[in-house]
Order: structure tokens, then sequence, then C-alpha cells
């Protein structure tokens, strides 16, 4: 699961959000997509947005966590999510979200993941997705639904991998629906080094991008990542910078 913090108050498509929220007003801007947890390959997993048409191995498990920082704040995630019965990617986690005043509030997530063709190499996949973000300290609380078709194709045995996302979003605190969007890609460098690159966002305002490398420091295993993104036409209030690390377990639930 992936989401961009909106590092300005108050956002430029939506209501002024109360302060120390800067998910919820993510939301409203569109810089959120839901966050991608993927099989070991060449998978749309941390730094990117843009998910992809594979889920985490079956019987197995994953933590990703992450800390992304913008000029007007950061936030710190850990999602694990696990497949108990082969096609049920079920993930769940957490988000503290901190202001440069000292503000904090942390948001909680809840998403489901299903394949109707899983991503095979040099063939396509498709899937779909849908999921949930509690705000239980902001000051209306709430929850905001989303739901979202990630679709993969592979090229040249998974070292070029292109994604798309097309989905929905309901904003509880303004009631408002929202159309979805991401286009991704990735790319081997070498034997554990990938370059990504997408571009993201909504039926409103202006879309964001980011790029960034991602490292297997143990093969399909254990993964570092750093990614720097931005608003197209944005300027340096908008811009963001994110290191990861992510780990895959062999198979053991029952």
């Amino acid at each position: 699961m992936r989401f961009i913090a909106c590092f300005q108050s108050p956002c430029r498509h939506g209501a002024a959000f109360p302060p120390f929220s800067p998910l919820r007003r993510a939301l409203a801007r569109g810089l959120v997509l839901p966050f991608t947890l993927a099989a070991p390959a060449a998978e749309a997993a941390r730094p990117m947005i843009t998910d992809d048409a594979r889920i985490v191995d079956e019987k197995s498990c994953q933590i990703e966590s992450w800390t992304k920082k913008g000029r007007d704040g950061s936030e710190s995630w850990a999602l694990p999510a696990c497949n108990f019965t082969g096609n049920l990617e079920l993930a769940a986690g957490a988000v503290q979200v901190r202001d440069t005043v000292g503000g904090r509030t942390t948001d909680l997530a809840l998403q489901g993941k299903t394949l109707f063709r899983p991503l095979a190499p040099n063939d396509w996949g498709v899937g779909l997705v849908a999921g949930v973000l509690h705000h239980p300290q902001s000051d209306a609380g709430g929850r905001d639904w989303y739901a979202y078709v990630p679709a993969s194709v592979s090229f040249r045995d998974d070292r070029f991998v292109l994604h798309g996302n097309l989905g929905w979003l309901r904003e509880q605190k303004v009631g408002a629906h929202r159309l979805t969007w991401g286009v991704g890609s990735e790319t081997q460098l070498g034997g554990r080094s990938w370059l990504i690159a997408e571009t993201f966002g909504q039926n409103q305002g202006r879309p964001s991008y980011q790029m960034g490398l991602r490292h297997w420091i143990v093969p399909d295993r254990l993964q570092v990542d750093a990614t720097v993104g931005d608003r197209f036409g944005g300027d340096d209030r908008e811009r963001w910078f994110s290191i990861g690390l992510r780990w895959l377990s062999l198979p053991f639930l029952p």
C-alpha cells in the first residue's frame, strides 16, 4: 500500500482541513493511491504508488516500512500483509504523520487484494483491490473507502514491467467521489537493482510523479529503496523524499 501525503495546507483542490491531518488533505488532492503488496520478482512494491497484478506468495507474509519527508512534514509507515488462501492478500497497517510544529496523528489502513489473472513473464495480469482508511484522531473521525483495478504487462522476461491503475475513492469528510489513476514502469538495471518511474493523480488537479531506485540486499527476501517525487507544475513545498525497507518471508502459515 502506498500513500503519498499532501505536504501543504490547505490543499489546493480540497477543503481547508484541520491542522495535523496531512493524510486527509492528501486524499482530497489525489496524491494518495492504495498500497501494493506484491510477490518477489520485478513487482510494483515499495516505493511505487501504482499497484501491480501480483500478490504476496501463498502462505507467506511481508512487512513494508518507510519514512517520507517533505518540506511541511513527514510520515512513518508500517504495513504487514499475508496471503492465507492463495488468492487473497490481506494487509493492515498504520501511519504516523508529523508536521513541522510538532503535531502528530495516526491513521489506520485495511485492504484486500485478489487476482483475476496473475502476471507472468512476457504476459499480462489484472486484479481487484478494495480497502478503507480510518482517521480516529481527526476532528470528524470517519473512514475513506476506495477500490481500483491494477493491470500489468511484462516484457523481456520481467526486465521491463508496465503497470496501470484505475479506481474510485470516496472521502467521507467532504462527501466527494473521485476517479483515481496511475501509470508506472520498472526497468531492471542489474541483477539486483531496478529503476522505477510513475505518474498518478485524480480526475481533478495536476498529477504527481515519482522516480527512484530499488535494490535487493538479499534476493527475494530483503529490499531497500529511495525515491524523490513532486507534483507537475509544483514548487519546493510539494516535493518529497522517501527511504524504505521491505522484508518477505518464506511460506510458514498453516
